[in-house]
């Protein structure tokens, strides 16, 4: 394990670049093994999804699941090398060890171990690119998964909850809105009308609807923060000072809890938008404030008496369940797949993406020890 996660913290995966390379070498790892693996590759080539399996076919099995981009590492102080494993006082450092390549390192060494075993059922591993940016390169590969004959009877997504068991996670779309307004000199800017003004108003409604939201909707205290947020996470517009900007953007997002009525906070959201450019129009034609849809994930609801459920609590020794604060690829195999998934995995997202992070060494034996238990389950026809 620790080998196979000393090579992966060694490519630099951010979602800005390639992952081919990381993936050529599972690809050949796993096959050198007797393993089945396929790539999927997208559509420029640099980069893939893997999807391998093990033991028996035409039976459901087990999935492992974990995503092999990180963020970048810019603008962040590391005193460790950031794409160098870094072993000390029990710790393992490197961008990814925790989010999320100590899982990913953990379900490859499984694989192998698994390989050199007469499974009576089978276990798979799935691993993609591009999660930190919405969950998007896996969705090529849950369109394979979507096609084949036998789909997996559960799936494990191992991003960082402490090797706690986790049912859930809030939903996300992302959601952009551009301004337009009238450029002018900024000496006669009141005769213009500032896109970064309406932006701003715009960017105000958004703040009282979330605590409107924050006060009177639905509320779920397995979460940290037990409502549905909304967040502005950019406004960018104008070219200099002396000139009134005649276009402006704000990016914003949505994490909804289930349940949520996502479309319409959007609606309010929109009317709230003519409210603002409305009263403007007489004078100015082409004011407008546009929304759009950017991207999107669905959030993970499992119930916590699911049979997943049980069986993932039986290999960790646990006697409860949480829920993540952050988005995960889970929502997508369960909606899409229909395989019912939990999240489990070492590490804590309190060291995700910030300098130096981290997993410990003790997380990380627990995690193989959770996947040893599931071998020999897999193994015993479970």
């Amino acid at each position: 394990m620790r080998e196979i996660l000393g090579r992966l913290l060694a490519f630099d995966t951010v979602s800005s670049n390639p992952n081919m390379a990381l993936m050529t070498y599972v690809k050949g790892l796993l096959e050198g093994a007797g393993l089945r693996v396929t790539l999927v590759p997208d559509a420029g080539g640099g980069k893939a999804n893997l999807f391998a399996s093990t033991g028996p076919e035409g039976v459901g099995g087990v999935m492992l699941s974990g995503h092999t981009d990180v963020v970048p590492v810019e603008g962040q102080v590391w005193t460790k090398p950031p794409f160098v494993l870094t072993e000390e006082d029990g710790r393992i450092y490197g961008r990814g060890a925790a989010d999320m390549k100590g899982f990913v390192a953990c379900a490859i060494a499984a694989m192998l171990s698994a390989a050199r075993q007469p499974l009576k059922v089978p276990l798979h591993l799935a691993l993609s690119y591009d999660e930190e940016i919405g969950c998007m390169g896996v969705r090529s590969l849950i369109d394979l998964l979507e096609k084949a004959p036998v789909r997996p009877r559960f799936c494990i997504v191992g991003e960082p909850t402490g090797m706690q068991v986790a049912t859930g996670h809030k939903g996300k779309v992302a959601l952009r809105a551009t301004c337009t307004g009238r450029e002018g000199h900024s000496a006669l800017a009141p005769m213009a009308l500032n896109a970064l003004h309406l932006a701003a108003d715009f960017l105000g409604a958004v703040r009282h609807l979330q605590a409107e939201v924050a006060a009177t909707g639905l509320n779920d205290d397995d979460y940290d923060v037990p409502y549905t947020t909304l967040h502005v996470g950019k406004m960018s517009g104008g070219i200099q000072v002396n000139i009134v900007p005649n276009h402006a953007t704000l990016d914003f997002e949505i994490r909804a809890l289930a349940g949520e009525d996502v479309a319409g906070l959007i609606t309010r959201l929109q009317a709230e938008a003519e409210t603002i450019v409305a009263p403007l129009r007489a004078d100015f034609p082409e004011a407008a404030i546009r929304i759009d849809r950017l991207w999107d994930y669905p959030g993970l609801g499992t119930p916590p008496d699911a049979e997943v459920v049980r069986f993932v609590k039986g290999l960790t020794g646990a006697n409860g369940t949480m829920k993540v604060a952050f988005g995960t690829e889970g929502g997508l195999f369960d909606q899409r797949l229909g395989v019912p998934t939990v999240i489990c995995g070492p590490g804590s997202m309190a060291q995700g993406h910030k300098p130096d992070e981290y997993v410990t060494m003790e997380q990380i034996d627990r995690c193989q020890a959770m996947l040893a238990a599931l071998v020999q389950k897999l193994a015993a026809g479970f």
